[in-house]
């Protein structure tokens, strides 16, 4: 029997999903955020926009920004008067918006609030859905609001690409440094907004090659300004590729790992994915053992120390080492007491 067909990845769905994303949108789309969205390559991409453009009728404005490429829908005889958004989808909106409200701070979380109550009151009464079902869960997490002008600040920098300077606070440091950026993504990881970046030159100074990029904690950065200076992004930058390949989101060398889990955190473990790589061999004890990719021992040990006894580092000989060194030096700590 031959494999059934997804009808959501048919060429005929991904021109429809494709040309309502430009519908919905004025922003210019860039080929290789297309090709992604719709899980296929550049060139699929380039067809389905030709077919748009000639067989729909429909304007598409082209533009380059380095060698990246961008599509923006210029004329659109189709445009959607009013919001076309129903109660469900409504619904969604604000149940994302409640579970992050305390990653993006009061102002902005009152902002995406004001723009939601816009929308539900074009919606007939009997279709509104109660917005008090969704909450968050704040204990331990950032206020990111006195972080407003900073995010706002970053946003249109990645929109403008401009670089910008900065002022930042390390953990370790006990003095600030300034410096120049080039803000690629912000994202969010374990309940905190981090900045990926590029290094930039300062004004009138030569440029070195640095063996890394800069990964910023957004609650560590003290100024941030805007300059007239432009960045182009890199046109293999691949955030998916840089960061959802592995455990940890500091990325050094990535290495292989395996773990043994007993008890609660066998089943804890299987609930989630930590790597796309990972394999999960089921014993017959009701033990597991887990096999992955990981590219930041701190935030590997101090994960599995989190499990205490149910969870055992088999692989590599030396991070089980390290796990012992830490173990011995918290049995010391404890035994001074």
């Amino acid at each position: 029997m031959p494999p059934k067909i997804d009808p959501y990845k048919s060429p005929g769905m991904k021109l429809i999903t494709l040309l309502f994303r430009f519908l919905y949108t004025d922003q210019p789309q860039a080929l290789i955020d297309l090709a992604r969205h719709l899980d296929c390559s550049k060139q699929t991409v380039m067809r389905h926009m030709d077919y748009l453009e000639r067989a729909l009728d429909v304007e598409i404005e082209t533009s380059y920004v380095g060698r990246r490429k961008y599509y923006r829908m210029k004329h659109r005889r189709y445009k959607p008067q009013g919001a076309a958004v129903t109660a469900n989808e409504l619904a969604v909106l604000e149940m994302c918006s409640a579970f992050t409200r305390h990653l993006i701070g009061k102002k902005l979380f009152d902002e995406a609030a004001k723009a939601l109550g816009k929308t539900w009151v074009a919606l007939p009464e009997g279709e509104r859905i109660s917005t008090s079902h969704f909450a968050d869960f704040i204990p331990g997490t950032i206020d990111y609001t006195p972080y407003y002008r900073i995010i706002r600040t970053l946003i249109q920098a990645m929109d403008q690409s401009k670089i910008c300077e900065i002022t930042y606070q390390s953990i370790m440091g006990d003095g600030s440094k300034t410096f120049f950026i080039k803000p690629y993504k912000l994202f969010s990881h374990k309940d905190t907004l981090y900045l990926h970046a590029g290094w930039a030159k300062y004004p009138g100074g030569k440029y070195i090659e640095p063996d890394f990029d800069p990964l910023l904690p957004v609650h560590r950065i003290q100024l941030l300004e805007l300059t007239e200076r432009n960045f182009i992004l890199p046109e293999n930058y691949d955030f998916e590729k840089a960061f959802n390949n592995s455990f940890g989101v500091i990325k050094d060398r990535s290495f292989p790992v395996e773990i043994e889990f007993n008890g609660w955190a066998a089943r804890f473990i299987q609930e989630r994915t930590w790597s796309p790589d990972q394999k999960i061999i089921k014993r017959r004890d009701g033990s597991i053992r887990l096999k992955f990719s990981a590219s930041s021992e701190p935030e590997l040990s101090s994960w599995v120390l989190s499990f205490k006894s149910e969870a055992r580092v088999i692989k590599p000989k030396w991070l089980v080492d390290e796990i012992k060194a830490e173990v011995g030096a918290i049995k010391s700590l404890y035994d001074q007491s």
